[in-house]
C-alpha cells in the first residue's frame, strides 16, 4: 500500500449527497477476476457518454481538474453495498484523498485498508473548500497527514482535521492488514511453536 505522508494536487469539488457505491463503481466493472482497470468504471455513467465519448461538463474530464488527487464530496458519500471495488477503482484513478463530513462506515473502513484518506469537517468548512476547489485558480491543496492539516495553495490557508491514531499510523506507513499484522510475524510463531510445544497432538 502507497504510504500517505504529504500529497497535494488538485481538488475536485463533487458535492452530491448520498453518493452509493454504485455511482463510483457500477456493477458491471465488478465481472473481472483482478482488479485491472477499475479506474475507468470510477463514475462510468457520469464520466461518459452512452457510446463511449467523455463527457466534457463532468467535473474529472474537465481541463482544470484533471488528473485531480482530491475529491471534495458531499454528505454520506459511499453509501450502498460494501463492494471494495469502489475504492480500488478510486485508488487506481489517483485519487488519494476525499474530504466530506460523513462517510459511509464500510466504505470508510475499505478507503483506509486501501491507502485512500477519508477527511470528515464540519459541513460550512466543506462547503467552503468544494467552492474553493470549483475555481480552476484555487484549487490545489496539500494534505499534511502527520501534521494533520489541509492547505490551500492559493492562499495559505490551514484547517485541521481529526484522524484516529491507528489508521493514521497505518496510512503514514502504508500499511493494510496484512502488512500490520505481519509486522508481529516473530510474535505469532513464537506463539505458534510455544502452543505446539505445549499440546504436541494438536496439528
Amino acid at each position: 500500500m502507497q504510504p500517505f505522508t504529504q500529497v497535494s494536487g488538485r481538488a475536485a469539488p463533487f458535492a452530491a449527497p448520498n453518493v452509493d457505491t454504485d455511482v463510483i463503481m457500477p456493477k458491471q466493472f465488478l465481472k473481472g477476476v483482478d482488479r485491472r482497470g477499475l479506474d475507468r468504471g470510477v463514475f462510468h455513467a457520469l464520466r461518459f457518454h452512452a457510446d463511449g465519448r467523455p463527457n466534457g461538463d463532468f467535473i474529472l474530464n474537465r481541463e482544470a481538474w484533471a488528473g485531480a488527487r482530491f475529491l471534495v464530496v458531499g454528505p454520506n458519500f459511499g453509501c450502498g453495498s460494501s463492494r471494495e471495488h469502489a475504492v480500488w477503482g478510486l485508488s487506481q484513478l489517483g485519487i488519494r484523498a476525499l474530504i466530506g463530513t460523513s462517510f459511509a462506515g464500510i466504505f470508510n473502513d475499505n478507503c483506509h485498508r486501501n491507502g485512500v484518506l477519508t477527511v470528515s469537517l464540519p459541513s460550512a468548512v466543506v462547503e467552503d473548500l468544494a467552492a474553493r476547489a470549483g475555481r480552476p485558480t484555487g484549487n490545489a491543496l496539500t494534505i499534511d497527514l502527520p501534521a494533520q492539516t489541509i492547505r490551500v495553495e492559493a492562499d495559505g490557508l490551514e484547517i485541521p482535521f481529526d484522524i484516529g491514531p491507528l489508521r493514521k499510523d497505518a496510512l503514514v506507513r502504508g500499511l493494510d492488514a496484512v502488512s500490520a499484522t505481519l509486522q508481529h510475524a516473530n510474535d505469532i510463531r513464537g506463539f505458534e511453536a510455544r502452543h505446539h510445544g505445549a499440546n504436541p497432538w494438536f496439528r
